[in-house]
Order: structure tokens, then sequence, then C-alpha cells
């Protein structure tokens, strides 16, 4: 019987002599197969597979898209474009409801209550107050909507959202929020009580309670009408003509980018302070790119977010109308009750650079952004005592050009602090009623309901009121 000691040896020389007679074949087959797999992971990392010569769509952008030097100027230029077409595209069909329901229908359902004698204020509060205010929500909000949530979800389908909330992780984690909020903010430029629901991506309850909070400083597209009227009417015409398009532009966008330094200033005060805390790491998977699925996606913005919101807005626009109509019908004395809020409010609203016309305006507008203009305009022409303007008192109107809007503005006394004040405090006011209602629903909770409704309008005062003695100041006034 052989020794251990002779079995290893016998078997090392095997081993030697194995290799020598095979002229170290198998060490350099061995040593091939290395570099050979090592070759194939690195073509793949680049991006190119040598087998199929076939380009990796995903890897190439994703070095476009989450690039820091191409990645932001992107997302901008895209946003812009999906603000763009939201826009451009509600134009005509805005006018196409605003003319069946308000320039057709109405006359008929007036029509239709002196027919049957109906007395003649539940003719106007019924007609020209209630449904005339669901009307203006309907035709102002129901298109923008229609467009931008669908864009909206087609991105979210094809793989681009994740990567915005990539790009701005970072940023929102030096605020103390979570990178997610990128998503909800980017919803609320469609709908601030979407972009609360939105909020429930995000798993860390104080982080989700302040996207909640901060997500009425995304510029909602029933705020975008009087961006796009008051700087078109006071900021164009301050360079020349052919200037004014793009003078207006910039202003509209400057106060987008002033929204989205609000949220990030907001959230930053908020994390630091009632809302204390570190922020939460997470693991964003950023999906492969796909074709988005249209009519899955048609459905889902259709149904679950434009009409779930459209509804929800044209509930709270009724007690709207209803109320524009009773102050501005009902007088104590000689003067309406609208007349004397609006004296009320005006000795504030002017030291803070606006008028009592506008504030007013705002308070009966909660329900709806989308009827501030129509309110304004009928209240001023109500408090000027104008006639041959208008259809009467309580019924809110829109005027057919820029001329006309300029002239009524010019008779009340407004100047470019007020326009640049209201711009300004369209963005930073009060949630309209839908969506505290969502912000309750989502937070389940008063306290932070009422914090929510009343942390921007504060904001928005002690903004306008420094710009308004700045601008003094600069003026010598």
């Amino acid at each position: 019987m052989n020794k251990p000691q002779d079995i290893d040896k016998n078997l090392l020389e095997l081993a030697q002599s194995l290799r020598w007679e095979a002229g170290e074949n198998f060490h350099d087959h061995l040593i091939n197969s290395i570099y050979e797999d090592a070759a194939s992971i690195a073509n793949k990392s680049v991006g190119k597979d040598e087998s199929t010569r076939k380009f990796n769509w995903d890897k190439t952008l994703d070095n476009i898209i989450t690039n820091r030097w191409t990645g932001y100027p992107l997302m901008i230029i895209l946003l812009a474009v999906v603000f763009w077409i939201t826009i451009s595209g509600a134009n005509v069909p805005s006018g196409m409801l605003a003319t069946l329901l308000i320039d057709n229908l109405h006359p008929v359902l007036k029509g239709f209550a002196a027919q049957i004698s109906m007395p003649w204020w539940l003719s106007g509060l019924l007609f020209d107050g209630i449904y005339l205010a669901a009307a203006w929500v309907i035709s102002v909000m129901l298109p923008p909507m229609a467009i931008f949530f669908p864009l909206f979800t087609l991105l979210e389908d094809f793989g681009y959202l994740p990567r915005v909330a990539f790009n701005l992780d970072k940023m929102f984690r030096k605020a103390g929020a979570h990178g997610k909020q990128a998503l909800t903010m980017s919803m609320g430029f469609g709908c601030n009580a979407a972009g609360v629901v939105a909020a429930r991506i995000i798993d860390s309850p104080r982080e989700r309670l302040i996207a909640i909070i901060t997500n009425n400083f995304a510029l909602c597209n029933g705020r975008w009408p009087t961006q796009i009227l008051i700087a078109s009417l006071f900021i164009g015409v301050l360079v020349p003509q052919q200037f004014g398009g793009i003078a207006a532009t910039g202003a509209v966008v400057a106060v987008v980018l002033l929204g989205i330094a609000l949220t990030f200033i907001s959230s930053w005060l908020l994390s630091r302070t009632v809302l204390r805390g570190e922020p939460s790491t997470f693991s964003l998977e950023l999906p492969p790119y796909r074709p988005p699925r249209f009519w899955k996606t048609m459905y889902t913005s259709l149904i679950d977010r434009t009409i779930f919101v459209l509804w929800r807005a044209v509930i709270f626009a009724i007690p709207a109308g209803a109320f524009i109509w009773l102050t501005s019908n009902i007088q104590i004395g000689s003067t309406s009750i609208a007349d004397h809020l609006i004296y009320f409010f005006d000795p504030f609203a002017l030291l803070i650079g606006l008028n009592g016309v506008i504030l007013l305006a705002y308070i009966i507008a909660i329900p709806a952004n989308e009827i501030v203009v129509p309110t304004i305009l009928m209240l001023t022409v109500l408090n000027l005592n104008l006639t041959g303007v208008g259809e009467g008192a309580g019924v809110m109107f829109e005027l057919t050009d820029e001329s006309a809007y300029a002239a009524l503005f010019n008779a009340a006394g407004w100047d470019t602090l007020m326009a640049v004040n209201l711009m300004i405090f369209s963005l930073v006011h009060n949630p309209c009623s839908t969506t505290i209602y969502t912000i309750y629903k989502e937070t389940n909770s008063v306290k932070w309901t009422v914090f929510a409704s009343l942390l921007p309008v504060v904001m928005g005062l002690v903004l306008c009121f420094f710009i308004a003695q700045i601008w003094r100041i600069v003026a010598g006034i």
C-alpha cells in the first residue's frame, strides 16, 4: 500500500507531465477565457455588445438625461414645451366651451326663466351666479387638464419622470425633503389637488406632509390665465413691440421659477422647525425606457385625474357663484355689499400694492382660481359704476381683446406695481377649495389643513408688502 506522500508525489509528476505534453495549452486557454469574459462585460458596460453591435438606448439616454450638465436644461426645456402645448392647445377648446356654455346656453337659460316668469332674483342667483361660475370653471379648467395630465402621464410611462426625481433628489435632500417631491411638485403644475394626492408616493409621513404643504407654490393651470393676461398687458408694453411677447413670457417664467425657489425655501424652513427631522434615504430604481401605453394613459389621465379634479372644482364653484351674485346685488343703504367690502379692503390692499377689488376677488374665488379674472372684471365695473361694459351686477364676463382689458384697468387706476404684485399674489396665496379639501382628506388633520392654507397667503402678503415698499422707494414715491 502506497503512502500518502507517494500518492501526492505521483499526482504532481503526472500533472507536470500533462502540462509539458500539452505545451501549457490548458493554461493559455484559461487565460484567454478570462480575457474574453472581461471584454464582454466591458463592451456591455459602455453600451455595445460586440456580438450584435446593437446600440444601448437606455444607457445612452441616461448619460444625457441624468448628466449634471445636460439633465437640468433638458428638464426645463421639456417642461416648458409641455406648458406651451398645454396653454396653446387649450385655447381653442376653451373658447369653444365658453361659446357653448356661456355665449349660447346662458341666454337660453335666461330666456327660459323669463318665459316661466321666474323671479328676477332667483333667475339671477341660479343662472347669473351659480351656473356661470360652474361654466367658467369647466371652460377654463377642463381643456388644460385634459392636455397636461396625458402629457405628464406619457412622460411617466416612458420612464422620464423617475429621472427627474433622480436629478433633483440631492437638492430636495439638502432642503430636508424627499427626492420624490420633485414628482409631486411637477404634478402640481397641472393641478395642486392632484399634486397633493401624488404625495402618496412618499413613504415618510413627515416628508409627505412637507410635499403637501409646499405644493401650492407650483403654478397650477387655473392661475396661468391670470399670469399670461397681466404679463401681456403690463410687462410686454415696457419694451419695444417686437419684444413684447418675449418680455411677457420671461415674466411668467420668472414667476414659475420663484414658485420653485419658494418650494425649496419653505421645505427647508419646515424641515428645521415644525417638521424637524432628518431626510430619509430611499432607493430609486430607474425603470427601463418603454413606449407609453396610449389608451391606458388616456384613461388614467382623463378619468382618474381630470374628471375627478374637475368634479370637485365644479362642486366648490357653485357656492362661489351664489356668493358673487348675492354680494353684488344685495345693498346696504344705497351701496352693494361687494362695494362695502371693496372700500373696507382698499387701505390695506393699497399698502401692499394691490387694491380692494383684487383682494375681494381672491376671497370670492377661493373655490376656483379659474374665476379670478372674470370676478375682477365684474367687480371693477361694479365699483366704477360703468355702463355698457359687462352684463350687470354679479354677472362674470371676459373681454374680447387686450385693448379692452387695458382700457378697463387704466380706468381703475392700475399701474405696473399693481400688475407685478398681482402676479406674485396669484402665485403665493391660499390654495383653492378643491386643494384645501384634498389636503384634509390626505392628512386627516384640521391643524395641518389650516396651516397649509394660511402659510402661503401670509407669505404672499408679506412679499407684496416688501415689493411695494422697495418699488416706492426706488420710484421716489
